[in-house]
């Protein structure tokens, strides 16, 4: 019993773990911020060639 207890000591002293963590979290931030804009980014391209296509007197596509 003295030995898992040591043990989870430790476990929770170890900060080694701490930095893969750190990455993930940094990793999945800068994924999100990127599908954010490149989502942002096709809907502002979806507009501009919508209003394109209505200025040359074209229907545009729904």
């Amino acid at each position: 019993m003295n030995s898992l207890k040591n043990y989870l000591i430790e476990f929770c002293r170890d900060e080694e773990g701490l930095t893969t963590v750190e990455y993930a979290i940094a990793g999945s931030l800068v994924a999100a911020t990127l599908v954010t804009a490149f989502t942002n980014l096709g809907t502002a391209i979806k507009t501009e060639i919508n209003d394109i296509i209505t200025a040359l007197g074209g229907t545009v596509a729904p």
